[in-house]
């Protein structure tokens, strides 16, 4: 039987280690023929013996696993070289199906710390770097679908981040990118739907590079089991997102790490209050929104911080 991504091409981005690297090993394993995109040059390891760069390396295992994949040293957070890594999947294997967006940076400090530099690096990374790429892909989506006359194939994966969905006091940079994220998602689900193509939003908890201070408190198993924080468990959700089995799931944000995925259910209006006027008056928005939140959990706000209680049962 022919592999669930077979014949399919894949852009992952910040595939040169942690969570990218699992989700493009993991998507060439499933049939897919990768570009491997993580910004930075060539260089030196450790002992000052000559690298190929955390992407090459990602790229050479797929090939001597037997898989197609080639290595994207680009920016994805800059507007040109964005452009120029969907070409190159282009390039390479005539078309591009799926794009896994999950470049990253973290700066984390309180919002009254926080400097002008720190908020803008990590929202053009995650925000505009999501962007950047969604913007090159979705246009070759639509002038394929125009040719076509028709509904044609295309995934978009993108990564927001439980710091998000539960508000994260050292993370307002971190925060505000991944909620954008989320608007982009369903925003760009309701956008290409009509050209065949899904964009979905996942919130790993994935033990990285960048989140190793985060969950530094927390110890890995001992044993041979693999760790709850693993990336390896988020990678398999994505290669779904990614397939055809997946046609059906669009605009979704789910939660996934540690052998469990949770779907995460859109906002819901909880109340609602009628002027008995024309327009509301402060005194009449103090007699019944002043009840209304007198009765409410006291510290409750719009953040879900029970998602972050979630474990496989």
């Amino acid at each position: 039987m022919p592999l669930p991504l077979q014949g399919l091409s894949a852009v992952v981005t910040g595939a040169g280690r942690g969570l990218g690297r699992a989700e493009a090993l993991e998507l060439a394993r499933l049939g897919a023929a990768v570009v491997v995109n993580d910004y930075g040059q060539p260089g030196r390891d450790g002992t000052g013996e000559a690298s190929a760069g955390p992407a090459e390396e990602v790229a050479a295992e797929i090939r001597a696993a037997g898989g197609s994949a080639l290595a994207h040293t680009g920016d994805v957070s800059d507007f040109a070289q964005a452009r120029a890594l969907v070409e190159a999947a282009v390039t390479a294997y005539g078309k591009l199906d799926i794009l896994v967006n999950n470049a990253g940076i973290l700066r984390d400090r309180m919002v009254f710390s926080m400097t002008e530099e720190e908020w803008d690096c990590v929202l053009r990374v995650h925000l505009k770097g999501h962007f950047n790429t969604t913007r090159f892909a979705a246009a070759h989506w639509r002038e394929r679908s125009k040719r076509a006359r028709g509904p044609v194939f295309g995934r978009i994966v993108n990564t927001s981040s439980e710091a998000f969905l539960a508000g994260s006091a050292g993370q307002p940079n971190y925060a505000a990118a991944k909620g954008g994220i989320v608007g982009l998602t369903t925003s760009t689900a309701l956008a290409l739907g009509k050209y065949g193509v899904t964009a979905n939003a996942i919130c790993p908890r994935a033990r990285t590079r960048m989140t190793e201070d985060v969950f530094a408190g927390i110890e890995q198993p001992s044993g041979t089991g693999l760790d709850p924080l693993a990336p390896e468990h988020v990678a398999p959700l994505v290669g779904y997102l990614a397939s055809p089995a997946a046609a059906h799931v669009n605009g979704q944000l789910l939660v996934v790490h540690g052998g469990m995925v949770a779907v995460v259910e859109r906002p819901r209006v909880a109340a609602r209050f009628d002027s008995k006027q024309d327009t509301f008056t402060y005194e009449e928005l103090e007699a019944v929104l002043g009840p209304y939140y007198a009765d409410r959990p006291a510290g409750e706000t719009f953040a879900a911080a029970e998602v972050l209680g979630l474990r496989r049962g």
